[in-house]
């Protein structure tokens, strides 16, 4: 496995995906930034981090046999591979909030976002972004943030959390969990923020609605028992979990 170390660099993601473009790259390089300047979450939200206080870092997974409709399996996978890094760092009330995010409590604590390179209809090549606030302190007033040296007052290696994310992104991303959809579905719907808890969403509309998350389907979209039992399904631009 190789990793680039990076002072600085526009994107990770960015990064990986020229150098794959004009050289031989081999399955698993990481690619890790003291410093990212234009780093990036889901739906081009920006990834805002201190210099050297975190990680944030892209990993290159070949694949050429996932079809682009399987794609969210990437994503179970990648987020229970992060959840249970942090497991084993003893990071309290871990939880995944759809479709990537991964929380401790209410605190965001990591992003995840995934760029797939095609061919037709198989995803012939992925870079998985993945931002972890590692010793940062203050965060601008954002609300809702958090790292790991705020939840366990330590300050943390950085060398030593990548080693143990990506052992795990071996795991998940080696095995036959891309291969058995229904067991990793359930092992992601085990670990929702909020699963079968009355929620608060906001519609692309603008809309303000009540309803349980009840996991999520085949396609990654995000399953909600609305009134009246009914049941619905959304895509990520469709709907927002405000708490």
């Amino acid at each position: 496995m190789q990793i680039i170390k990076l002072n600085a660099t526009s994107s990770t993601n960015q990064y990986l995906k020229e150098l794959i473009m004009s050289t031989s790259v081999e399955d698993f390089t990481v690619v890790i930034a003291e410093k990212q300047e234009q780093g990036r979450g889901q739906m081009g939200t920006k990834w805002l981090s201190e210099p050297g206080k975190n990680l944030t870092f892209s990993v290159l997974k070949k694949g050429e046999t996932l079809e682009v409709a399987d794609q969210f399996l990437l994503n179970m996978c990648v987020s229970l591979a992060v959840y249970e890094a942090l497991k084993e760092l003893n990071i309290p009330s871990l939880a995944v909030k759809w479709p990537n995010d991964i929380l401790s409590a209410n605190s965001k604590i990591c992003g995840i976002l995934i760029e797939n390179i095609l061919i037709g209809s198989k995803i012939q090549s992925s870079i998985i972004g993945i931002g972890l606030n590692v010793n940062q302190l203050t965060f601008n007033n954002l609300p809702n943030v958090s790292s790991l040296k705020l939840l366990k007052g330590v300050t943390f290696n950085l060398d030593e959390v990548l080693q143990v994310i990506i052992v795990k992104l071996k795991k998940y991303l080696t095995s036959n969990y891309l291969n058995s959809p229904d067991v990793l579905r359930t092992l992601y719907q085990e670990i929702m923020f909020r699963i079968h808890k009355p929620s608060t969403f906001k519609s692309k509309e603008g809309e303000v609605f009540m309803g349980f998350i009840k996991g999520v389907s085949s396609s990654g979209k995000l399953i909600v028992l609305l009134e009246d039992n009914i049941f619905k399904e959304y895509n990520l631009k469709e709907i927002q979990l405000l708490y």
